[in-house]
């Protein structure tokens, strides 16, 4: 750990850093919440699947606009209005949900929640850039970022289920609701850590016009698919082996095992490329992957999920290095937002397929489709790798 001794000494990095984390607390429980409200209230998981689905879409179509607002006017000045309308509209879902409206009502609150929603770990990896530059220690900066990413995947959902079923349908809601709403707030006025507003004249356009940026949108879009099939065949796979219970356990060592290596990832120096290091990354997690498709034992298979994240960190933090370089500073935000969106479209659309796969092979062939997206993040990295030549340089500043 004395990689990141020092990391939070100086000023104002505590107070982003802690509001950052409970405020974007609610992006592994806001999904799960919606299908254990709706669901409850109306016997109907398609009903209940599909809000779920609108939320996360219409949070994926908004992240970069928000991104491209903070980089224009200043994070804190997007911020709080944002939130404060995020936070109205999930109560709107919940009060037509719990008061039987019809069902459009339940789609047209569920996109305005997402989104109004803030990519919040985009804009709190902005903030580490600006305070450090292009230093060894934004390296072990985005590491610790990553690891705080996965500490809320593995927790997150278990608490808002934990709260849904043993407290009261609402109240898993009502926790993230209060948790982003606070964190989001505490965070937006820490205005001392803010980066400047990138008003620059003559120069506009848009990270995703960057043929890298493009490429790194690609590659994390199927990774993003491999996340939301895996997540729903892992479900389905406990489930066939009668120990549904379980399933939490087995989606926590796969986020388990991208903690562990995004601890260890960032406290190593690197004399390898972010290159040839994200390329590489890529590589052991389809390898890593492979055995889920043979495996039909559960304590197996959590095991091979811990081993397969292991890759997830480090491909993710040096992606984000990679778009810290190649976009410019006046456009960083939005640049991080658009991996959010990349990631956020795959689970969508690894979610659908890797039920349609569920439903007609069953849940252990259905992982075929888990590793085909891994492949096919690998063709994209390896084929255009050219496009990611990045300085390697720290910065001098």
């Amino acid at each position: 750990m004395g990689a990141y001794r020092g990391l939070f000494d100086m000023p104002g990095v505590k107070g982003f850093v802690i509001s950052g984390f409970f405020g974007r607390m609610p992006m592994s429980m806001l999904g799960i919440g919606i299908v254990l409200l709706i669901s409850g209230l109306t016997d109907s998981y398609t009903t209940a699947g599909a809000v779920s689905a609108t939320v996360s879409i219409a949070f994926a179509i908004a992240a970069p606009l928000s991104g491209r607002l903070a980089d224009r006017f200043g994070q804190g000045r997007v911020l709080i209005p944002l939130v404060l309308v995020h936070g109205a509209a999930l109560v709107g879902l919940m009060l037509c949900a719990g008061l039987g409206a019809p069902q459009w009502t339940l789609y047209a609150t569920g996109v305005v929640v997402g989104a109004a929603a803030v990519s919040l770990g985009s804009m709190v990896r902005a903030r580490w850039t600006h305070l450090l530059g292009r230093t060894p220690k934004l390296h072990t900066a985005f590491s610790f970022e990553s690891v705080a990413d996965e500490v809320i995947f593995v927790a997150g959902p278990a608490v808002v289920s934990a709260l849904a079923t043993g407290v009261n349908l609402y109240a898993g809601l009502i926790v993230a609701l209060v948790s982003t709403v606070i964190g989001t707030l505490f965070f937006a006025l820490q205005r001392g850590t803010e980066p400047p507003a990138g008003k620059v004249a003559g120069r506009s356009g848009s990270p995703i016009t960057i043929p890298g940026v493009v490429l790194l949108c690609c590659v994390l879009l199927a990774m993003g698919a491999v996340f939301g099939s895996v997540d729903l065949i892992t479900v389905a796979f406990a489930e066939e082996h009668h120990a549904k219970a379980l399933s939490g356990a087995l989606l926590a060592s796969f986020a388990g095992g991208s903690m562990v290596s995004g601890l260890w990832y960032g406290a190593r120096s690197w004399k390898l490329s972010l290159r040839g290091r994200f390329v590489r990354a890529l590589v052991f997690f389809a390898v890593a992957l492979t055995p889920i498709v043979l495996i039909g034992n559960l304590p197996l298979l959590g095991a091979a999920l811990f081993v397969a994240g292991m890759a997830i960190s480090p491909t993710i933090i040096t992606g984000y290095s990679m778009i810290e370089r190649l976009v410019p500073p006046h456009l960083l935000t939005e640049g991080m937002a658009w991996l959010s969106t990349s990631v956020g479209f795959g689970v969508a659309l690894g979610a659908w397929a890797g039920g349609r796969m569920t439903d007609m092979f069953g849940a252990s062939s259905a992982y075929g489709f888990s590793l085909g997206a891994a492949l096919l993040a690998v063709v994209i990295g390896i084929g255009g790798s050219g496009l990611l030549r990045v300085s390697e340089a720290p910065s001098t500043a």
